[in-house]
């Protein structure tokens, strides 16, 4: 009998448990594992990431970022292509393009920053203009997508980067030493770094900005960054893609509702200088604008890969699937 008995106290603890907090989670439960690769620079990419982390909004959305850092912005991309993470959070249109014609299986599903965000700072008096730039020394880091976009640029003004202008490659960060120490004449930088230097020097004056040149150029805005994913990632977890857009517009939302909080998490992780991002934003190149790539913005994007090709910046459009679709 007592055997009885303790049979039927096992299964009830067996009941118990399986319907308990310590039976496996339900599918609907587990959280997708997404592998991001972060800079451990001062821009945009690490500042997302960690307003992401640190709000726990990733885990809201049924995700759970593995962050992997990188010190550049070449090895970035390459942990990309490799599949060593399954986005970079962010990337450069053009770069994106070359990217996938060189068979990276990568997708964009949303775009992130327009170009207004791009800036050429210089010091010099006689560097007006972007075609002033003939002749001088710019401190700029060709391993970006911002690169492309100023080559291209460049190209309609009759300015070939890297022939009619010495180019010193420089990530961003270093190209603002590198003007500071005034080893060249002028430095291709993004935000925030570019609030911090106005800031540091008066002298200091914005040449060209990324927005209005693009829309000089086309008439329209262009996009400096992009969302991506790789394609192995999302056949693993097509309900991710969904999640991981929702994820970056609440945290778009979070800093338009809580700019001191998000300007508090970015100096204490980022080391940017309290009050800098917060600068940053409120001079309206620091934008962050989230949208799915397959809307309106497809035709702005797809002007973006045109435009690299007529430029013969790059050799050929890409296939269709590089802007995913639900």
């Amino acid at each position: 009998m007592r055997r009885v008995m303790l049979a039927a106290v096992v299964l009830a603890l067996a009941a118990a448990v399986g319907a308990g907090p310590l039976a496996p989670r339900t599918g609907a439960q587990e959280k997708v594992t997404i592998k991001v690769a972060a800079l451990t620079l001062p821009v945009f990419n690490p500042i997302i990431v960690n307003l992401m982390r640190e709000k726990g909004i990733d885990a809201r959305h049924g995700l759970a970022m593995e962050v992997k850092s990188y010190p550049s912005i070449s090895t970035f991309y390459a942990a990309l292509a490799t599949g060593e993470v399954d986005t970079t959070l962010v990337g450069g249109p053009n770069v994106f393009q070359k990217m996938r014609n060189e068979g990276v299986p990568i997708r964009i599903v949303a775009t992130a920053v327009p170009l207004s965000d791009l800036v050429i700072v210089t010091a010099d008096p006689a560097i007006t203009t972007f075609t002033d730039l003939k002749g001088k020394t710019l401190a700029a880091d060709m391993g970006s997508g911002q690169y492309q976009v100023a080559s291209i640029y460049g190209r309609s003004k009759g300015v070939a980067l890297g022939t009619d202008v010495t180019v010193v490659q420089a990530s961003f960060a270093l190209a603002r030493t590198q003007l500071a120490a005034r080893r060249v004449d002028a430095a291709m930088v993004i935000e925030p770094i570019v609030t911090m230097m106005l800031k540091e020097n008066p002298g200091y004056r914005m040449v060209f900005n990324g927005g209005t040149a693009w829309r000089e150029l086309t008439g329209a805005d262009g996009w400096e960054l992009l969302v991506p994913l790789r394609e192995d990632f999302i056949k693993r977890s097509p309900g991710a893609v969904a999640k991981w857009i929702a994820a970056l517009q609440d945290v778009q939302a979070f800093i338009a509702q809580h700019v001191d909080e998000a300007d508090a998490i970015v100096a204490r992780t980022v080391k940017l200088p309290p009050g800098v991002f917060k600068e940053a934003i409120a001079s309206k190149r620091w934008v962050f604008d989230v949208q799915p790539a397959w809307g309106k913005e497809r035709k702005t994007i797809w002007d973006m890969f045109e435009r690299a090709v007529a430029a013969k910046y790059l050799d050929r459009l890409p296939d269709e699937g590089i802007i995913y679709t639900p």
